[in-house]
């Protein structure tokens, strides 16, 4: 899915390495992802980003994502589009129901039997009274 159609690019300028250059370009990407008005989503799927990704969406519904690792404007917006698309995945992901399994037989006796040798260890410990 490409969502770089639907995601709104905001610049500011950025910290770090870059020297003048730092104070003079805009180079630190903002995008924001409205996920209500999205097309490429469903609504059930709409409900999922909501929910799995509620720390990064703001009151409105929008994903912010920002990045100011690159020194040009261009390789931060790859870079937030990647962020975007990477978090958008995971949250898809629909995690297997867990299966309520019971110990097995020889398990259980496994387990016994390991009682069992530690217990005579520890009573090997003890002091003998006559």
């Amino acid at each position: 899915m490409d969502i770089s159609k639907e995601i709104i690019f905001k610049t500011a300028r950025s910290g770090g390495k870059g020297g003048q250059n730092v104070n003079k370009v805009e180079t630190m990407v903002e995008g924001y992802w409205q996920i209500e008005s999205s097309t490429l989503v469903t609504t059930d799927e709409k409900i999922l980003l909501l929910l799995k990704l509620n720390n990064k969406i703001n009151k409105e519904g929008v994903l912010i994502v920002k990045s100011q690792q690159a020194r040009t404007q261009l390789a931060n917006k790859k870079i937030v589009i990647g962020k975007m698309i990477e978090l958008i995945a995971k949250a898809l992901v629909v995690a297997k129901k867990r299966k309520p399994t019971k110990p097995s037989k020889a398990a259980k006796e496994k387990r016994i039997e390991h009682k069992k040798i530690k217990s005579d260890i520890k009573q090997g410990r003890k002091k003998i009274n006559f």
